[in-house]
């Protein structure tokens, strides 16, 4: 019985453990907004360094790119292929660890960086929920650009702790 114990108080405190270091990874998601009428999906690469600076809380900075994919549109005689876009985001980056929980709660804040001459870049958010493994994190997100055009998409994503 103490060593049942012993090993699920290890495996708590190895969850609840800093997360300290780069994380790598890669996402997918549905367009929404005005991103949503002209692109059916995206992906793209997540990249951060995090240094854990109080009990629960990761504060670093974070960059990537996202590529959105444009729709295709009937017309008659064929089809006409809207333009791609992405953005290249420069932001801080926060997580909050729940204590004993595998759950966690983020947000990258900072500018999103136009890959395309006719969309101006703008403030990039992305508020996240991740359920946090050993070796990385699956989350769920909002990634918005917002200037005169609004650009946003849900994504789906999953990132490498590399310590």
């Amino acid at each position: 019985m103490k060593k049942l114990i012993m090993i699920a108080a290890m495996a708590v405190f190895g969850l609840s453990s800093a997360q300290e270091g780069f994380k790598l990874g890669a996402h997918i998601g549905v367009p929404v907004a005005d991103a949503g009428d002209r692109s059916s999906f995206n992906l793209g690469l997540d990249a951060a360094y995090m240094w854990n600076v109080a009990p629960s809380f990761d504060l670093g900075i974070a960059s990537g790119y996202t590529h959105f994919i444009g729709k295709s549109y009937d017309v008659p005689g064929g089809s006409i292929k809207g333009d791609d876009f992405g953005f290249i985001p420069i932001a801080a980056s926060g997580k909050y660890r729940f204590s004993g929980s595998p759950v966690s709660l983020g947000l990258d804040l900072g500018y999103g960086i136009s890959t395309n001459d006719d969309i101006d870049g703008g403030l990039y958010y992305q508020p996240k929920v991740a359920y946090n493994f050993s070796q990385g994190e699956l989350y769920l997100g909002y990634q918005g650009v917002s200037n005169d055009f609004s650009v946003g998409s849900v994504n789906l994503g999953y990132n490498f702790f590399l310590k």
